[in-house]
């Protein structure tokens, strides 16, 4: 039987190569995920011209998934270092890598991309229109953003970032509700004075229908940008944001009805008192689309730490069901993340998407409980094997050599782990030395 999409397929019973892939790697059955892609609880974003793909399953019931954003801008130009950051993001394990070039020679860098990685790539074709199409913004007619569109599809783009919520209705609630950061979204900002400067309507959503024939061509997912997401926590959960979700809820079942896949993407910058309740309103608003954040990040103040905001407010949000988390580099707001940076913002969103797991996934915490066996049994070669990132905790070791071998230079005799673990084999505990006399606990 022939399908279109992986909805399609779900939609008339098929168990695709892709679905049994997913099934494996979540570990429960396919049926059941076959079920949550024909409701769109789950989607697996996997173009037909992805040939190097190792496929993953984003949504309910499934673990928690992690997004690196990389790319090539004018004030960073270098395709070479921002191959290796994706090699680098790839090696960690990141299920999905979104390209955010917006100039110079992004088609080559995307291609390359595309054909080195087994992540899911996504994309903005909003960032690369301007460059594209070689004339200025309010010069760009409606439908030449479609054509960036197809270009992205037929190079094997995964998922793409549509912008269609900010409609004309949309922009102008924003406009009668005043906001300390206004606009964040660079894609919703560019639409926003597109639509403002040629007085029409935003092209994405006027012509919905279109970019869905080319989603569903090439079985693209659409993640349903939200250009009013709040940029502080002063504006979370303001009008702009709630009218521009609802809009997304309605273009969610347009894009299920041609069996088009969809996420939903969410804040950005939320109280943490408020972050459930925003997973919460996407999941009913969004009739359970899986759910995309950016972070959240929980307050403003740290910049250079934003890593560390976000994945507070990623743990929540992953606990609270988002299904997908972009990460944070320590960079954010300040410049473009350079290697470490990139590590450092994959392992934050790795520690986020693992802790809400446990919250959330049965069985989540069994690698949890082999680590606590290995800190028991004082096996540190266990614990390096066990560990997200083997590579600080070897170094840390290796920079600070205890004088007794099964302990570390923090607790060193009095480690609290070796204590216990002597006494309870019957073994005498000696503390001390010759210099200050020596005692014994038996």
């Amino acid at each position: 039987m022939n399908y279109t999409t992986q909805m399609d397929a779900a939609k008339k019973g098929i168990i695709t190569k892709e679905m049994e892939i997913v099934a494996k790697k979540e570990n429960i059955e396919v049926q059941r995920l076959r079920d949550l892609i024909a409701r769109g609880r789950v989607c697996i974003p996997c173009n037909k011209n992805h040939k190097s793909i190792s496929p993953e399953g984003i949504g309910e019931g499934l673990r928690t998934k992690i997004n690196v954003n990389l790319g090539i801008s004018k004030d960073s130009y270098d395709i070479d270092l921002e191959l290796k950051k994706a090699q680098s993001a790839i090696d960690m394990k990141a299920e999905a890598i979104m390209d955010l070039s917006n100039y110079g020679k992004t088609m080559e860098f995307r291609r390359k991309l595309i054909g080195m990685s087994t992540a899911m790539i996504g994309t903005v074709p909003m960032y690369d229109a301007v460059g594209f199409l070689e004339k200025g913004l309010t010069y760009i007619e409606a439908k030449e953003f479609l054509e960036v569109l197809r270009v992205h599809a037929e190079d094997g783009v995964d998922f793409v970032t549509i912008h269609a919520g900010i409609n004309k209705a949309n922009a102008e609630i924003f406009r009668r509700n005043n906001r300390l950061t206004n606009i964040v979204s660079r894609g919703g900002s560019l639409l926003f004075g597109w639509m403002y400067m040629n007085d029409r309507e935003n092209p994405f959503y006027e012509y919905f229908d279109e970019v869905l024939d080319i989603c569903e061509e090439y079985d693209v997912t659409i993640s349903l940008g939200d250009s009013l997401r709040p940029g502080s926590t002063y504006d979370a959960t303001d009008a702009s944001q709630i009218a521009e979700l609802i809009t997304l809820g309605e273009l969610t079942k347009r894009a299920w009805e041609r069996n088009v896949q969809v996420m939903i993407e969410g804040p950005g910058h939320v109280p943490i008192n408020q972050i459930r309740m925003n997973v919460e309103l996407e999941k009913r608003l969004c009739h359970g689309a899986p759910f995309y954040v950016l972070g959240p990040l929980v307050t403003d103040i740290a910049p250079g730490y934003d890593h560390i905001t976000s994945a507070i407010g990623g743990a929540l949000a992953a606990a609270s069901g988002a299904d997908f988390l972009c990460y944070v580099t320590p960079a954010e707001h300040l410049k473009l993340p350079d290697e470490n940076d990139v590590r450092e913002g994959i392992i934050a969103a790795k520690i986020a998407a693992h802790a809400g797991d446990m919250a959330k996934i049965e069985n989540a915490s069994d690698w949890d409980d082999k680590m606590s066996k290995a800190r028991q049994e004082l096996d540190w070669e266990k614990m390096f094997e066990l560990a997200l990132d083997p590579v600080k905790p070897k170094k840390y070791r290796e920079m600070s050599t205890p004088e007794i071998d099964d302990s570390c230079t923090m607790c060193g005799e009095m480690c609290a782990v070796r204590t216990m673990n002597k006494i309870l084999e019957g073994e005498d505990i000696v503390l001390g030395n010759d210099e200050f006399g020596v005692d014994s606990l038996k």
